[in-house]
């Protein structure tokens, strides 16, 4: 038992050393750094500021930092880039791909566009700079349906690359001339509709958390629709709408269905409450492999820089200035006040 003690508090003097050598070489290089809601907690607990991808960038386009180290994906650091082009945003590992990101390419979206002329093309925040730049309008999972019916009603619409998310965004919007896009994050495709009954039997009392992009969030909107799920016990929110919704809510439990990494965050930001994984396998490798070992080597040795051409940069930068000037958030179920901050 001593031994394995031992064990567990030199780890956590290891990790605390870490962490304090992170923060003065930050101080040293004048930058912040930003750790997604679904990275690792040792490197969550090092950052200036936990989120989702949007309002991380809005963070590094606010601050007087010269560096920006983005614990999170590539298309994270290149959307930073894009809305911070004079500053250093580096990526730890340029193995944090996305999954979800890489379902469609510009090339791909080009020639979807070739077969539909006319049609606007909203793309979902979770996509490389390339094809924001060939978008019309970004969205965020909050924000999707206003951006959506700011379209004229009689405009044909191109929605990628989350399918689960567009439909979602065609049932709520009541829109038929919805093209989606059949892609998918690996990792919320995974949370399936027995995790969430197994999860339910187990928690009756707790309020269930639902991210738009999990592939069993279209099987529990038909099962609300068909009366077999209370929707007073379901909310479908994106991830700053989760991490919002303890607050708000008489629950003392919630089942939690999107990456686990978010568990850290709300048990850190409601002690008095507790959580539970949809499924526990919900992990995001790509978003697992920043470590602080990397994040310190990326402020010595200012890597990996990622920057996004001038001419790509201004085009993606209009489509996402679109979405921000839309704001707002949809109440995607009863959230009693919904933020001005459209998330994730």
């Amino acid at each position: 038992m001593g031994t394995s003690q031992t064990a567990v508090r030199t780890r956590e003097e290891q990790i605390a050393q870490l962490q304090g050598e992170i923060k003065a070489l930050a101080r040293e290089r004048n930058a912040v750094i930003l750790a997604h809601n679904y990275e690792r907690a040792e490197v969550q607990d090092v950052a200036d500021y936990v989120g989702d991808s949007l309002g991380l960038s809005r963070e590094a386009a606010k601050t007087s930092a010269d560096v920006i180290v983005f614990c999170g994906v590539h298309f994270m650091a290149e959307t930073a880039a894009v809305l911070s082009p004079h500053k250093t945003v580096l990526l730890p590992d340029l193995a944090a791909g996305c999954s979800l990101a890489s379902m469609i390419d510009a090339e791909q979206l080009r020639a979807w566009k070739a077969e539909y002329p006319g049609a606007v093309v909203v793309s979902y925040v979770n996509t490389t700079a390339e094809v924001k730049a060939e978008s019309d309008y970004c969205c965020t999972s909050g924000n999707a349906v206003e951006v959506v019916n700011s379209i004229p009603a009689d405009t044909e619409i191109l929605f990628c690359p989350d399918m689960f998310l567009g439909a979602h965004v065609k049932r709520l919007s009541g829109r038929d001339n919805i093209r989606i896009w059949m892609g998918e994050c690996h990792v919320h495709a995974g949370i399936d509709p027995e995790d969430i009954r197994l999860q339910r039997s187990l928690h009756p009392q707790a309020e269930f958390l639902i991210h738009p992009e999990c592939g069993c969030s279209t099987s529990v909107l038909e099962a609300m629709s068909a009366g077999d799920v209370d929707p007073e016990g379901v909310q479908i929110l994106s991830t700053e709408g989760m991490i919002k919704r303890p607050a708000l809510s008489d629950a003392d439990e919630f089942i939690v269905a999107t990456e686990v990494g978010i568990l850290h965050r709300l048990r850190r930001e409601n002690p008095g409450k507790r959580f539970f994984a949809a499924n526990e396998r919900a992990s995001c490798a790509y978003m697992k492999v920043t470590t602080l070992p990397k994040v310190k080597r990326a402020l010595e040795r200012l890597e990996h820089r990622i920057t996004v051409p001038r001419a790509i940069a201004d085009r993606a930068r209009l489509a996402i200035e679109r979405m921000v000037a839309i704001g707002g958030q949809h109440p995607m179920s009863a959230v009693p006040s919904p933020s001005s901050d459209p998330g994730e």
